[in-house]
């Protein structure tokens, strides 16, 4: 398999119900609660591509460009963006739909930055010299 399929491959769509619970006074979506949805999507993708342990050591930029509305679903994409010896960024994007309608937005956008580890918990060669 090649680069580019290996990274089709490990794309990761993730939908969740944005529920009462997890929204504020202003009855939209948690930004904390957000990041770590897109978290835990980007450690799926990482562990997906590389078959390999991961941790998060950052988080670039993450755009808040709609608010997320209780009782709506949203979708998280992750996407391997780059790959070097031990580390990866995948971009992650989340949508926001209506229930009930044909309505689909981008609402947040954000790339994380993640690093094999071994059983040590020591950064590894993602994938072996050639």
């Amino acid at each position: 398999m090649n680069y580019e399929e290996k990274i089709q491959n490990s794309e990761t769509k993730v939908f969740k119900v944005v529920f009462p619970n997890i929204t504020n006074h202003h009855n939209t979506m948690f930004g904390g609660t957000v990041m770590e949805m897109m978290d835990e999507v980007a450690f799926m993708t990482a562990t997906r591509f590389a078959k390999k342990s991961f941790v998060t050591v950052s988080c670039d930029r993450i755009d808040f460009k709609k608010p997320i509305p209780a009782d709506t679903l949203i979708e998280l994409i992750g996407r391997v963006k780059y790959v070097g010896n031990s580390s990866l960024k995948v971009n992650v994007q989340v949508f926001v739909e209506q229930m009930y309608d044909e309505v689909r937005e981008r609402a947040v956008s954000g790339d994380f930055t993640l690093v094999a580890i071994d059983a040590y918990k020591k950064p590894v060669r993602i994938f072996p010299k050639d």
